[in-house]
């Protein structure tokens, strides 16, 4: 079983691990402050460092209680002590991106009462689809205006788990129509923006809302008769 340092600490980029698998060009370690990827959220890259030899990370995966770490050629053997970085300012955007979405979704939610129906991101854009009827220049106008001011709030950002249990019991910590949360899962973490959003989550995220910096929505365009996307782009460059 791989620890996942990332759930407890999104700022944590450099620690040791050590293999405890391999198979092929990949390596699985018995703890990672690698994510791997899932809910949107495109996997870390950067660097595993072995005996004075450095591998570049070319992706990373879940299966099953395991973090795969997919190298560039041939990898340490099982038994490996190995020094784990993360490429931290592709990180820390996207931490800043996975927020900006969670805020986005907070507010639709909050004063709208749109679940969300698909979404992804990448480095400082993203993309989110609600269940809206209609959608106009005046409201995304009015939702820019919303997300903003919940960034400068400074709100802070925390985690907590629960129990699969006690989690069903409150269905609006699911923010998608259709529930994600595969049915093994025992505990649930949950992120939270104070007094805004509530939701289960597997991603990394910022501490603070202001740590986002301001939110664009770069376009919104009609999905279906109830499924409107709304594009957002943070400033890559300020931070």
């Amino acid at each position: 079983m791989t620890e996942l340092l990332f759930q407890k600490d999104a700022y944590l980029h450099e620690h040791e691990a050590t293999v405890v698998a391999v198979q092929g060009n990949e390596v699985a370690l018995d703890r990672t402050c690698f994510y791997p990827g899932g809910g949107g959220q495109p996997a870390d890259e950067g660097t595993l460092q072995a005996s004075g030899e450095t591998f570049q990370i070319v992706g990373a995966r879940k299966d099953g209680d395991e973090v795969w770490h997919e190298l560039d050629r041939e990898p340490p053997p099982s038994g490996t002590v190995v020094t784990l970085r993360v490429e931290w300012d592709r990180r820390y955007v996207l931490m800043r991106t996975h927020t900006a979405m969670h805020i986005l979704c907070g507010v639709v939610w909050r004063d709208y009462g749109a679940k969300v129906t698909g979404g992804n991101m990448e480095p400082g854009q993203g993309r989110m689809d609600f269940e809206f009827e209609q959608m106009s220049a005046e409201l995304v106008k009015e939702i820019q205006e919303k997300i903003n001011v919940e960034v400068e709030e400074r709100r802070p950002i925390s985690v907590h788990f629960m129990p699969r249990a006690e989690a069903d019991k409150h269905p609006d910590l699911i923010r998608t129509k259709v529930n994600l949360l595969p049915e093994g899962i025992e505990t649930v973490r949950v992120v939270e923006i104070h007094d805004l959003d509530t939701q289960a989550d597997g991603g990394t995220h910022v501490s603070h809302t202001d740590e986002v910096g301001p939110i664009e929505i770069t376009g919104y365009k009609s999905k279906g008769k109830a499924n409107k996307r709304i594009e957002i782009k943070l400033d890559a460059d300020i931070f």
